[in-house]
Formats: structure tokens, C-alpha cells, sequence
């Protein structure tokens, strides 16, 4: 039974901050009196082996639902075939200053300028042993917004050591519109440099947990085709495992002439659709199948995701859809798979 239509025009009805911490709740006590079966999608397996790790079925929910990770359990007991939180960064931080998330239901699209808003890694890391979830479980890491744009590696590696034990794979944020500077690190030397400080560190930690814990790299839908190419020739140079494309965009052109088009922030949802899409084939076409592309962006239906697929990827991950269809969109994803 979809139940969402009959919740949306309350929740639609609460500033948008206000009803994603609602909605969350409401989830966490379905799950936990067993009321969640009603939204829970019926067909969940369609197992996949991507990276070396056995998932349920190819379509994730992707970073930025569950920053804290404290809402792991009644996520994935909607039928998701993988959960991502976080972004997470080494220091609690606030976030940016409110209102910072704009609904815009003409395009079926969101604004947010959120910036890393997280009780820090340490909580993170203690919800994430205390939840039961058995599944595959991503952790995305980032920096501080106080952290200088050259010490950013520091904060990586912080991410990277205490989030390494219990994840199944760590995404490397750096495409982030909202903290300062972050996409600079997508470009030239300073992606270089990252991965390979990174990538050593990821050597150490399989020695001292004896776990390989994949490393995924998230890139913008913004890039162009030689950067785009420049990032698929680092990521094969330093054997990164996974990458996910793409984050939120700060491009406006498809919802000009909306009263929150000027709103500073990333836009997702269907106004990002297209140059997600056209991101993942282009590094589909340059990547040769010798790492992984997990497609975001835009999925608000079926056909979005089979279309992310067809691009080139091997997984998926909805968020935006999921404000919009309700976990509807999950099912009706994976009986079309």
C-alpha cells in the first residue's frame, strides 16, 4: 500500500527542514512498531556483485538523507540494496546558516546549501556499531567548512581511519557546492595529490583491520569533458574503487525564471537528470570498465534509472525522487530490473 501520496501535502505543507527531520522520525517509529512493512517495497532481491561486495539489489539511497547515520535501520528496511550516510566531517559543525533547502515542485527539484551539517565522525561511528543493519553500508567523508583548502587532506584522512572499520565502502566527497573551495580539489594537482594520500592510507588500514574497505570518489555533474577525463585517468592511475556521478549541480539554466532559482546551493532532482546522465557515459566511455560507476542524479522514475544503467552504471542511488515519489519509486525501480 503506498501511503505516501496521502502524507505528501502534509509534509509539502512544513518548511522543508522541518519535514525531512518529521519524515525520518516517522520512518524510525514505523520501523520500530512494525508499521513499515506497508511501505516497504515487495521485490528486493536483485543481488549484484559490484566492487567486491555482495548487494541485495543495485538501487542505493544515496548521501545526505541520514548525515548522522541514526536512522540506518529504518532506511534500509525499506528495501534499499544499499544505504550511504553522511556527509560526515572529523568536528561537529552547524552547517550553514537557515533556511538552506528549497522545495521546488514545478520542476520536482530541490535547492540546498545544507554545508556538511553533522554531529561529526565520532557519532557517527558509534550509531553505525549500534544499528543492526547487516548490509552494504557507505560512508561519506568530507571536510570542515574552517579546515584551509590545503590542510583539507588532513581531514580526509580522519574520515578515512575512523570510518574505515565499519564501512563497506568510504566516498570521498569533494563536489559539494556548499563548503568553500571543496570543488577545487576536483581540478588539476590537487585531485592528484588527494588520491594518492588517500589511496596510501586505504594500504595501511587493510593491514591493520585485515578488511578492504573500497574507496569511491563523488564527482560533480558540472566537469567538462577534459576534466571529466582527467579525473577517469586518476582514478585508474591510483586504483580507486568506485565512482559516483554526480552530486548536486550549481548550474540553473532548466528552472530560470523560478522565484528560487537564485538561491545559492546545489540543484537535484529532474533539473540534473541530463547532465548526470551525460557525466556517467562520458566516463563510462573513458573508464573501460576498469572501475565502477555508481549513477545520482535526477532518478524519479523507472526509466530514469534504467536510463543511468544503459549510460553505464552498475548502480544507482536515489534521494530527490524519494522527497517527491515516496518509496514507491524504489519498487517500481526494481520491478523494471
Amino acid at each position: 500500500m503506498n501511503t505516501y501520496p496521502l502524507l505528501r501535502p502534509f509534509l509539502f505543507a512544513l518548511d522543508p527542514e522541518t519535514a525531512h527531520e518529521v519524515t525520518l522520525k516517522m520512518l524510525d517509529i514505523a520501523y520500530r512498531t512494525g508499521l513499515s512493512a506497508i511501505s516497504k517495497a515487495r521485490t528486493t532481491d536483485k543481488p549484484v556483485t559490484v566492487m567486491g561486495l555482495n548487494f541485495k539489489n543495485p538501487v542505493g539511497l544515496a548521501a545526505g538523507m541520514d548525515k548522522n547515520g541514526d536512522y540506518i535501520d529504518a532506511l534500509a528496511d525499506l528495501g534499499f540494496g544499499f544505504i550511504e550516510i553522511g556527509t560526515v566531517t572529523p568536528r561537529p559543525q552547524p552547517g550553514n546558516p537557515k533556511p538552506r533547502l528549497f522545495r521546488l515542485p514545478e520542476h520536482q527539484a530541490i535547492i540546498n546549501r545544507m554545508g556538511f551539517n553533522n554531529a561529526g565522525i565520532d557519532h557517527l561511528v558509534h550509531q553505525v556499531e549500534r544499528c543492526t543493519y547487516n548490509g552494504v553500508l557507505g560512508i561519506n567523508i568530507g571536510k570542515n567548512f574552517d579546515t584551509p583548502i590545503e590542510n583539507a587532506r588532513e581531514d580526509y584522512l580522519v574520515g578515512l581511519r575512523k570510518s574505515y572499520p565499519v564501512a563497506s565502502y568510504i566516498t570521498i566527497n569533494i563536489s559539494s557546492p556548499n563548503t568553500k573551495n571543496l570543488r577545487q580539489l576536483q581540478q588539476g594537482d590537487e585531485i592528484k595529490k588527494l588520491l594518492s594520500v588517500l589511496k596510501e592510507e586505504q594500504g595501511k588500514l587493510q593491514q591493520q583491520h585485515d578488511k578492504y574497505t573500497p574507496l569511491v570518489v563523488k564527482i560533480a555533474p558540472d566537469l567538462n569533458d577534459e576534466e571529466i577525463t582527467h579525473i577517469a585517468n586518476l582514478l585508474k592511475e591510483f586504483a580507486i574503487d568506485g565512482v559516483i556521478a554526480t552530486n548536486t549541480t550549481i548550474a540553473r539554466d532548466k528552472i530560470r525564471g523560478h522565484r528560487h532559482a537564485d538561491e545559492a546551493g546545489g540543484l537535484s532532482g529532474a533539473p540534473v537528470m541530463e547532465s548526470s546522465t551525460l557525466v556517467v557515459k562520458k566516463l563510462a566511455s573513458e573508464l573501460s570498465n576498469q572501475l565502477p560507476i555508481i549513477a545520482a542524479g535526477g532518478i524519479l522514475s523507472a526509466d530514469d534509472a534504467q536510463e543511468k544503467l544503459a549510460a553505464g552504471a552498475s548502480l544507482v542511488q536515489i534521494y530527490s525522487g524519494l522527497i517527491y515519489k515516496g518509496p514507491q519509486l524504489l519498487e517500481d525501480i526494481l520491478r523494471s530490473l
